[in-house]
């Protein structure tokens, strides 16, 4: 897009006195020919009253002074307007500069692919205005009416793409405010998690040393469970099976038989209404359970899978939620 330079006052000055300087010899040869017919009339006419001499003369000064008034004025009325116009036409090319390279920088997505703003006619109109000031006012009016229309229409397309930009600004303002309170969210929620384990792991811990601590009772095996299959019998198995990957032996089974007897009756279909929890570990919700594998609600491998990794974080061994669970009804 192309640049315009503003006309200064020192030019605006240099047009009028052109202007002055081609209309002076009209003027002159005017007020030549208006003398030769008054001299013509004092000659051959009747002699006249000197009052009415004067009177002629007074009324052919006051007629040759108002026609350069009515003529100044035009020009300066002209010159307001070429001004205006010119002072306008800058004002809108200058936003539109301003709001492609705003759009640029910012590299957003202002929905649509123009993001610039044509100038040329604009220029082309401001340079035909310029050259049309040494010309006869009406024409550089005209000119002045098309640089202002000109002018109107770079204005709102650069006030469009304004407002299409600052929308943008506020939409990805928005989006990054909720990405950070999801992100505070998540830390709040990990640093929690954390403290819960922390205190869980010590109550564990003294709950294990202590000598009053509470006992296993005598657990009730279920016999002839088959790893895999998803009877009580059979999920004790796949549980006891599974001891080993933790460090944990046999006689952590004890307490795992009875800590899960006591929650779900190693049902893996077990729902409790009221606190919604499911499932053999009793997860709340069952849901959690999904990290562990997509089908949490009908294989209870993986819901065993599951609860012996939640039992490791908090509780250390399956003893250690067993003794929590006989001291405060839960685990």
């Amino acid at each position: 897009m192309r640049t315009h330079t503003s006309f200064l006052p020192a030019r605006r000055t240099v047009r009028r006195a052109e202007r002055r300087v081609r209309r002076r010899p009209v003027l002159v040869a005017a007020t030549l020919a208006i003398g030769v017919l008054a001299t013509a009339g004092f000659t051959t006419a009747a002699p006249a009253s000197q009052a009415e001499a004067s009177g002629s003369l007074t009324n052919f000064a006051l007629a040759s002074y108002t026609t350069a008034t009515d003529e100044t004025a035009s020009e300066q009325t002209a010159e307001t307007a070429f001004e205006k116009a010119v002072s306008d036409a800058d004002a809108a090319k200058t936003a539109a500069t301003t709001v492609a390279a705003d759009i640029a920088a910012s590299g957003l997505d202002v929905g649509t692919t123009e993001t610039t703003v044509d100038t040329t006619e604009l220029e082309t109109a401001l340079e035909d205005l310029s050259q049309a000031q040494t010309l006869p006012a009406m024409y550089s009016t005209q000119l002045a009416e098309t640089v202002t229309t000109l002018t109107a229409s770079v204005s709102e397309q650069a006030q469009a793409l304004r407002g299409k930009l600052d929308a943008a600004i506020a939409l990805k303002a928005q989006r990054e405010a909720e990405e950070k309170a999801r992100r505070e969210a998540e830390a709040a929620a990990a640093a929690k998690a954390a403290a819960e384990a922390e205190a869980a792991a010590a109550a564990a811990k003294k709950s294990s040393s202590s000598s009053s601590a509470p006992a296993a009772p005598r657990p009730v095996f279920a016999t002839g469970g088959a790893v895999g299959g998803t009877s009580p019998a059979d999920a004790q198995a796949t549980a006891r099976a599974m001891l080993g990957g933790y460090g944990w032996g046999d006689d952590q089974f004890g307490c795992l038989v009875s800590l899960w007897q006591k929650e779900s009756g190693w049902n893996y279909q077990a729902y409790n209404r009221s606190s919604g929890a499911f499932g053999i570990p009793q997860a709340l919700p069952g849901s959690k359970m999904g990290s562990a594998g997509a089908d949490w609600q009908t294989n209870p491998a993986t819901q065993i899978a599951w609860g012996l990794g939640y039992i490791s974080g908090r509780y250390g061994t399956p003893c250690g939620a067993w003794g929590h669970s006989q001291s405060t009804g839960w685990y």
